[in-house]
């Protein structure tokens, strides 16, 4: 290809592929780059650190008639090969996603789960456009294989049956994207990509419905990409940290996805550091050997330079403190100052609003820490901190200084606790939560938020007196004074031990004395509910003089107390005792207007 040719100042875009753990992620990306491999003469594809680069001739080996390699300009597919279930809001740049698009994998059998649900907040945030990979159709039951078949050409050689079964899993995908914001349809029967998201039954095991994969992907690129794609090949290189990893040699190194320029061996670079930009010098630019599997094969070959699109590990001095997730800049023709100032505003956008009280929050990379901090304000908990990074005693230090109790926590979200802050956290006032799904994280915060909150109610319900109003039976006075032992029903409310009692006369309250026993049924009891019948002992009246059998009388609820239950505990109390409360507040407001607010 000469120099001069147009595609050369295209780049490849850059694909991330996304999903619920155990949807097939992996297995996806595993089998396209092994068909990559099979397709072609070896050396086909290239092996990045951290991405696969699949070129045009490749895929349409792969895709066959779906892809005509005339067709189009772009040399290819980078696919971002992010371990395990890295999130893929690590993956960003320059206010947006680092992908250019994405593949959202969802299990046809299990539809939407957590991790789905977080990734589509995350495509929705960053405007990614994205297809959904509807994965594992060769376990729908009867289903016939065709190894390697574009989709349609497949579900032609299946049965009835196993169609219908598919097609309610696939239409129930629909319905979820659908709930979740999006219009989609199954990707040959969309119009315009750009307002429809295209759903691709595909099998990662039998390759079913892969091409059709690749050429939506390829088809979307062209179309809608091409102008992105449009890079100056020998500018300064730009590129994201996917990871930072020490590296036996070399020290401390960034894996990192170029996305524009190039990066060249010896040029000065910026790199978002946990406190300030990181200048250093690339001291080595490693690339794994061809086809080798980069997760398992330490075996890397130096380069001289890398451009765009490309995932390169960079070695240089100083980069300990380098963040998942930050920006790469190459300084080369421009002042340092420029790109320092460059690297600050992309790391001010990620900037967490924090308050002076609040919980602390630990995440694994810049992008996961965005994404924390926008769920948090959703779900309206403060931050008092937040830090990319492992658990360390400094945050359990820092954690503990929260003014409220519900804030002494720590939410930290794919990230390991340093064996010393274990440590700490045994003699600590401290919560932590840990999980691999944001939401579930702070959903497990709240649950614990409201079970205090619960708690709290509880012991401050024993402590309050309860309201109730009960009527002295007729024929029923088992003795007249000291105490007057007396049979009554409940009314209303729940009548309690050791509580005053008294009548109203107009609105005025008169007390008459106190309980010193309930019994019911012959078995002495705390307490009495509403409906039921006891005999009481009440300490002070005498029946005959200062009560009757046939008055109704009151439990007399301390002004303080009746403004906690009216204000705070409403809702835990029964109905009967809201009864009760309201006849008791309504008497005595007729006198004072304010009484108990």
């Amino acid at each position: 290809m000469t120099e001069d040719t147009h595609t050369d100042t295209l780049r490849t875009p850059i694909v991330a592929v996304l999903g619920h753990v155990d949807h097939g992620k992996t297995s996806l990306l595993d089998e396209i780059r092994g068909s990559a491999v099979s397709e072609a003469e070896a050396g086909a594809i290239t092996q990045h650190i951290g991405a696969t680069d699949i070129p045009l001739d490749t895929i349409s080996r792969m895709a066959g008639e779906l892809v005509i390699p005339d067709d189009f300009d772009l040399p290819g597919l980078l696919f971002i090969d992010t371990p395990g279930h890295h999130s893929f809001s690590t993956l960003r740049a320059r206010g947006g996603a680092l992908a250019d698009i994405a593949v959202l994998v969802v299990d046809v059998n299990d539809g939407f789960q957590p991790q789905t649900e977080e990734a589509i907040d995350i495509l929705r945030r960053t405007g990614t456009p994205f297809v959904v990979a509807a994965n594992k159709i060769d376990t729908t039951p009867g289903w016939n294989p065709q190894e390697g078949e574009p989709i349609q050409r497949s579900m032609e050689a299946q049965s009835e049956r196993a169609m219908s079964m598919l097609n309610e899993n696939l239409y129930e995908i629909i319905g979820q994207l659908s709930d979740a914001g999006f219009s989609a349809d199954l990707y040959w029967r969309v119009q315009d990509f750009q307002k429809n998201i295209g759903v691709v039954p595909v099998s990662a095991i039998t390759a079913e419905g892969v091409p059709d994969l690749l050429a939506v992907l390829m088809g979307l690129s062209q179309r809608f990409m091409k102008e992105e794609m449009a890079i100056d090949v020998n500018g300064p290189g730009e590129g994201t940290v996917l990871e930072v990893k020490d590296e036996r040699g070399f020290g401390a190194t960034v894996d990192t996805v170029v996305y524009d320029g190039v990066i060249e061996n010896g040029d000065e670079i910026v790199v978002g550091g946990q406190e300030e930009p990181i200048v250093t010098e690339v001291r080595a630019l490693l690339q794994p050997r061809p086809l080798a599997e980069i997760r398992t094969e330490k075996q890397f070959e130096k380069v001289a330079s890398v451009g765009a699109a490309a995932g390169v590990k960079i070695a240089a001095p100083d980069l300990d403190d380098a963040m998942a997730g930050a920006p790469v800049r190459v300084v080369r023709d421009k002042p340092l100052d420029d790109a320092i100032a460059e690297v600050k505003a992309e790391l001010a956008e990620i900037e967490v609003d924090t308050a002076e009280d609040g919980v602390v929050v630990k995440a694994d990379t810049l992008g996961s820490l965005e994404a924390m901090a926008n769920a948090l304000r959703e779900a309206e908990v403060p931050i008092m901190r937040a830090e990319v990074g492992d658990v360390a005693p400094r945050d359990i230090a820092i954690t503990e200084t929260a003014n409220q109790e519900e804030h002494k926590a720590l939410l930290a979200f794919n990230v390991d606790i340093l064996p010393n802050a274990e440590t700490e956290l045994e003699s600590a006032d401290v919560k932590l939560f840990t999980n691999d799904v944001i939401y579930q994280l702070i959903e497990d915060y709240e649950t614990y938020v409201e079970e205090r909150q619960r708690a709290q109610q509880e012991t401050v319900l024993d402590k309050v007196v309860r309201p109730s109003r009960f009527r002295l039976l007729p024929d029923h006075t088992f003795r007249q004074n000291d105490p007057a032992v007396v049979g009554v029903e409940i009314i209303a409310g729940t009548l309690q031990n050791n509580r005053s009692v008294g009548y109203f006369e107009g609105n005025e309250f008169h007390r008459v004395g106190s309980l010193s026993g309930i019994q019911k049924q012959g078995d002495d009891v705390d307490e009495a509910r509403s409906g039921e019948r006891v005999s009481i002992a009440i300490d002070g009246p005498t029946v005959g003089r200062d009560i009757e059998e046939g008055d109704t009388l009151w439990t007399e609820v301390p002004e303080k107390h009746a403004k906690i239950l009216e204000q705070e505990l409403k809702e835990e109390i029964t109905a009967d005792e809201r009864e009760a409360l309201a006849g008791y507040l309504d008497t005595r407001r007729k006198r004072d207007p304010f009484w108990g607010k």
